[in-house]
Protein backbone atom coordinates (compact mmCIF):
# COMPACT_ATOMS: atom_id res chain seq x y z
CA UNK A 1 0.00 0.00 0.00
CA UNK A 2 3.01 2.14 0.73
CA UNK A 3 4.48 1.66 -2.26
CA UNK A 4 1.28 1.92 -4.63
CA UNK A 5 1.00 5.44 -2.64
CA UNK A 6 4.38 6.91 -2.78
CA UNK A 7 4.75 5.60 -6.76
CA UNK A 8 1.31 7.98 -7.03
CA UNK A 9 2.77 10.78 -6.13
CA UNK A 10 5.63 9.91 -7.56
CA UNK A 11 4.08 10.36 -10.82
CA UNK A 12 1.91 12.69 -9.90
CA UNK A 13 4.71 15.33 -9.82
CA UNK A 14 6.81 14.67 -12.66
CA UNK A 15 2.96 15.35 -14.40
CA UNK A 16 2.78 18.69 -12.65
CA UNK A 17 -0.80 16.63 -11.15
CA UNK A 18 -1.60 17.37 -6.94
CA UNK A 19 -0.31 14.83 -4.85
CA UNK A 20 -2.01 13.37 -2.09
CA UNK A 21 -0.66 13.16 1.27
CA UNK A 22 -1.30 10.08 3.64
CA UNK A 23 -0.76 9.24 7.09
CA UNK A 24 -1.08 5.25 8.08
CA UNK A 25 -0.78 4.42 11.73
CA UNK A 26 -0.39 0.35 12.53
CA UNK A 27 0.40 -2.36 14.50
CA UNK A 28 2.18 -5.10 12.76
CA UNK A 29 1.73 -9.10 13.56
CA UNK A 30 5.63 -10.22 14.77
CA UNK A 31 8.19 -8.91 11.46
CA UNK A 32 11.58 -7.89 11.17
CA UNK A 33 12.47 -5.69 7.95
CA UNK A 34 15.95 -4.81 6.97
CA UNK A 35 16.92 -1.65 5.73
CA UNK A 36 18.91 -1.32 1.97
CA UNK A 37 22.33 -0.26 4.17
CA UNK A 38 21.52 -2.81 6.54
CA UNK A 39 23.40 -6.19 7.27
CA UNK A 40 21.62 -9.72 8.04
CA UNK A 41 24.67 -10.44 10.19
CA UNK A 42 22.45 -8.32 12.82
CA UNK A 43 19.79 -11.28 12.44
CA UNK A 44 20.98 -13.85 15.39
CA UNK A 45 18.28 -15.88 14.40
CA UNK A 46 16.27 -17.15 11.58
CA UNK A 47 12.86 -15.21 12.19
CA UNK A 48 10.37 -18.05 11.39
CA UNK A 49 12.12 -19.98 14.53
CA UNK A 50 10.45 -17.30 16.76
CA UNK A 51 7.20 -17.17 14.64
CA UNK A 52 7.99 -13.42 12.78
CA UNK A 53 8.16 -12.59 9.21
CA UNK A 54 11.06 -11.32 7.58
CA UNK A 55 11.55 -8.15 4.92
CA UNK A 56 14.42 -6.41 3.02
CA UNK A 57 12.74 -3.03 2.39
CA UNK A 58 13.78 0.40 1.16
CA UNK A 59 13.90 2.37 4.11
CA UNK A 60 17.52 3.81 5.61
CA UNK A 61 18.75 2.02 8.60
CA UNK A 62 19.61 -1.47 9.50
CA UNK A 63 17.09 -4.30 11.06
CA UNK A 64 14.59 -3.81 13.49
CA UNK A 65 11.59 -5.38 14.74
CA UNK A 66 7.87 -4.58 14.57
CA UNK A 67 5.11 -6.26 16.46
CA UNK A 68 2.05 -5.67 18.52
CA UNK A 69 1.98 -2.89 21.03
CA UNK A 70 4.08 -0.69 19.07
CA UNK A 71 2.99 2.14 17.36
CA UNK A 72 4.02 2.66 13.71
CA UNK A 73 3.89 5.61 11.50
CA UNK A 74 4.09 5.67 7.98
CA UNK A 75 4.02 9.56 6.53
CA UNK A 76 3.22 9.24 2.64
CA UNK A 77 3.31 12.62 2.26
CA UNK A 78 5.12 15.01 -0.35
CA UNK A 79 7.20 17.47 1.29
CA UNK A 80 6.52 20.51 -1.14
CA UNK A 81 3.30 20.70 0.07
CA UNK A 82 4.54 21.14 3.97
CA UNK A 83 6.69 23.68 2.28
CA UNK A 84 9.73 21.77 4.10
CA UNK A 85 12.89 19.75 3.22
CA UNK A 86 14.09 16.21 4.33
CA UNK A 87 15.86 17.28 6.87
CA UNK A 88 13.35 19.32 8.89
CA UNK A 89 10.42 16.51 8.13
CA UNK A 90 12.83 14.17 9.87
CA UNK A 91 13.17 15.86 12.75
CA UNK A 92 9.84 16.94 12.78
CA UNK A 93 8.86 13.29 13.15
CA UNK A 94 11.63 13.04 15.79
CA UNK A 95 10.45 16.11 17.81
CA UNK A 96 6.46 14.75 17.35
CA UNK A 97 7.98 11.57 19.05
CA UNK A 98 9.96 13.11 21.60
CA UNK A 99 6.65 15.11 22.51
CA UNK A 100 4.13 11.96 22.83
CA UNK A 101 6.65 10.40 25.29
CA UNK A 102 6.74 13.83 27.65
CA UNK A 103 2.97 13.46 28.20
CA UNK A 104 3.65 10.28 30.11
CA UNK A 105 6.64 12.58 32.19
CA UNK A 106 9.67 10.38 29.70
CA UNK A 107 12.53 12.70 28.76
CA UNK A 108 13.82 11.59 25.40
CA UNK A 109 15.99 13.07 23.38
CA UNK A 110 17.99 12.16 19.72
CA UNK A 111 21.60 10.66 20.05
CA UNK A 112 24.64 11.78 18.31
CA UNK A 113 25.32 8.91 15.26
CA UNK A 114 22.34 6.77 16.43
CA UNK A 115 19.44 7.45 14.50
CA UNK A 116 16.23 7.37 16.48
CA UNK A 117 15.21 8.71 19.75
CA UNK A 118 16.45 7.93 23.24
CA UNK A 119 16.45 7.54 26.87
CA UNK A 120 19.22 8.46 29.16
CA UNK A 121 21.09 9.11 26.01
CA UNK A 122 24.30 9.93 27.61
CA UNK A 123 24.45 7.77 30.88
CA UNK A 124 22.11 4.41 29.60
CA UNK A 125 21.00 4.82 26.26
CA UNK A 126 17.77 3.06 25.39
CA UNK A 127 15.71 3.59 22.38
CA UNK A 128 12.01 3.81 22.47
CA UNK A 129 11.70 5.08 18.96
CA UNK A 130 13.32 4.27 16.04
CA UNK A 131 13.29 6.56 12.92
CA UNK A 132 13.74 5.42 9.44
CA UNK A 133 12.30 7.13 5.62
CA UNK A 134 12.55 6.78 2.36
CA UNK A 135 13.11 10.08 0.51
CA UNK A 136 13.04 10.59 -3.20
CA UNK A 137 11.92 14.23 -5.10
CA UNK A 138 10.34 14.95 -1.90
CA UNK A 139 8.06 12.03 -1.35
CA UNK A 140 8.47 10.38 1.65
CA UNK A 141 7.60 6.58 2.80
CA UNK A 142 8.22 4.60 6.02
CA UNK A 143 8.29 6.28 9.06
CA UNK A 144 9.07 5.88 12.79
CA UNK A 145 8.23 2.84 15.43
CA UNK A 146 7.30 3.97 19.18
CA UNK A 147 7.66 1.15 21.11
CA UNK A 148 4.35 1.45 23.88
CA UNK A 149 3.18 -1.61 24.99
CA UNK A 150 6.00 -4.07 22.65
CA UNK A 151 6.98 -7.07 23.86
CA UNK A 152 11.14 -6.62 23.99
CA UNK A 153 12.18 -10.24 23.98
CA UNK A 154 12.00 -10.09 20.47
CA UNK A 155 14.63 -7.40 19.65
CA UNK A 156 17.06 -9.82 21.85
CA UNK A 157 17.17 -11.73 18.68
CA UNK A 158 18.67 -9.54 16.61
CA UNK A 159 21.09 -6.73 17.16
CA UNK A 160 18.72 -3.45 16.52
CA UNK A 161 19.34 -1.04 14.51
CA UNK A 162 22.64 -2.83 14.20
CA UNK A 163 23.77 -0.95 17.29
CA UNK A 164 25.27 -3.82 19.70
CA UNK A 165 26.07 -1.58 22.87
CA UNK A 166 22.42 -0.14 23.22
CA UNK A 167 19.44 -0.83 24.91
CA UNK A 168 15.61 -0.90 24.00
CA UNK A 169 12.96 -0.36 25.67
CA UNK A 170 9.31 1.23 25.68
CA UNK A 171 6.28 2.96 27.60
CA UNK A 172 5.02 -0.04 29.45
CA UNK A 173 8.66 -1.11 30.70
CA UNK A 174 9.53 2.76 32.06
CA UNK A 175 6.09 3.19 33.30
CA UNK A 176 5.59 -0.21 34.96
CA UNK A 177 2.15 -0.59 32.99
CA UNK A 178 -0.17 -0.55 29.86
CA UNK A 179 -0.48 1.72 28.19
CA UNK A 180 -3.54 2.51 25.92
CA UNK A 181 -2.82 2.69 22.25
CA UNK A 182 -5.56 5.03 21.37
CA UNK A 183 -4.39 7.35 24.14
CA UNK A 184 -0.57 7.22 22.62
CA UNK A 185 -2.15 7.71 19.01
CA UNK A 186 -4.07 10.63 19.81
CA UNK A 187 -1.55 12.42 21.42
CA UNK A 188 0.79 11.36 18.12
CA UNK A 189 -1.24 13.04 15.75
CA UNK A 190 -2.04 16.22 17.92
CA UNK A 191 1.62 16.71 18.20
CA UNK A 192 2.48 15.94 14.68
CA UNK A 193 -0.14 18.68 13.67
CA UNK A 194 1.06 20.87 15.65
CA UNK A 195 4.39 20.15 14.58
CA UNK A 196 4.06 20.09 10.56
CA UNK A 197 1.25 23.11 11.41
CA UNK A 198 -1.20 20.61 9.15
CA UNK A 199 -5.00 19.22 9.78
CA UNK A 200 -4.69 15.51 10.03
CA UNK A 201 -8.73 15.38 9.73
Amino acid sequence: MQERLFEANLSAKAAGAPTQNTLIVVEHPHTYTLGKSGDEKNMLFKPETVGAAFHKITRGGDITYHGPGQMVVYPIFDLDTLGMGPAAFVAALEDTAIDTVAHYGIVATRLADAPGIWLDAETAPRKICAVGLRISRGCTMHGIALNVNTDLKYFSYIVPCGLPDKAVTSLKKELGREVSMDEVREAFLKNLQSRLQINLS
